[in-house]
């Protein structure tokens, strides 16, 4: 499955995602740097939702509005993308994500509202079901039960063991990988002691993550409109060569150390 745009063009291989810090104008930058895919997580990201309410005005066909909720209760959601239409003002958003599905949750309680959404999509006020996860397992299973038209997942090069499982699962089945935290929360930029060589940039921690084919866009949270433009770079940047990955994973390895973070450990 492709994501695409109600007009029917192709999401870009770089996606926006909105974060309070975030330059008012840089939804504006991005739109004519050809990225068309706008990711929020909740109404809170004041600047990024008046930017893409901006652009959504004239230009609605030619973007993918992206967000999702870690709510379970169906009303809530309802509610939620009720909201965000209001704000927007739009009819329906392209991609809407069940968010952060995890061990703990009630999968019976996730298959509901995952039926509730692909009503909504057969409405009309949805176009693509998502879902969004750090679990292998259960990204693996809901792949491969058909009910995810669109997987978030995190990926970058300390954190790979997704191509194990994961990837080739989306891939095998079509379905199209969202990759989120790409410089690992910026700890991927910062280098390592025992690392003599320069540390990747975000450009490079993109192309990362794009080198796997069963990835078809990465999202970026620039603060500035500056860092958004060094990130753009990835735009019109050759794809990454075999010796390149190898280069950052031996870096990603490093990074990941011994896992000592208990957030790291749990999702590896």
């Amino acid at each position: 499955m492709e994501i695409v745009t109600p007009q029917g063009q192709p999401a870009s291989i770089l996606g926006l995602a909105g974060q309070q810090q975030i330059d008012a104008t840089c939804v504006s930058v991005a739109f004519e740097a050809l990225i068309n895919y706008f990711f929020f997580y909740d109404l809170k990201v004041e600047n990024f939702l008046d930017g893409l309410k901006s652009l959504l005005g004239a230009k609605r066909e030619q973007v993918l509005v992206a967000t999702g909720s870690e709510d379970r209760d169906i009303i809530s959601l309802r509610n939620y993308l009720n909201s965000v239409r209001d704000r927007l003002n739009i009819n329906g958003v392209d991609v809407f994500f069940v968010e952060y599905v995890s061990p703990s949750d009630d999968i019976n309680q996730v298959c509901e509202v995952l039926e509730a959404l692909r009503y909504w999509k057969d409405s009309g006020i949805l176009r693509y079901v998502g879902v969004t996860t750090h679990n292998r397992r259960i990204a693996k299973e809901l792949i491969e039960s058909g009910q995810c038209d669109v997987l978030m997942h995190r990926y970058n090069m300390a954190h790979r063991k997704v191509q194990e499982d994961v990837l080739p699962a989306a891939q095998s089945l079509g379905v199209p990988v969202v990759a989120f935290t790409c410089t690992r929360w910026g700890s991927l930029l910062k280098g390592h002691p025992d690392w003599q060589a320069e540390p990747p940039t975000a450009a490079d921690c993109y192309r990362y993550v794009l080198h796997h084919p069963a990835v078809r866009l990465a999202l970026t949270a620039p603060q500035t409109t500056q860092q958004l433009e060094q990130n753009l770079s990835v735009l019109h940047a050759p794809p990454l060569s075999s010796q390149e990955a190898t280069h950052w994973q031996k870096y990603g390895d490093l990074i990941y150390g011994n896992g000592q973070d208990a957030f790291e450990t749990q999702w590896e």
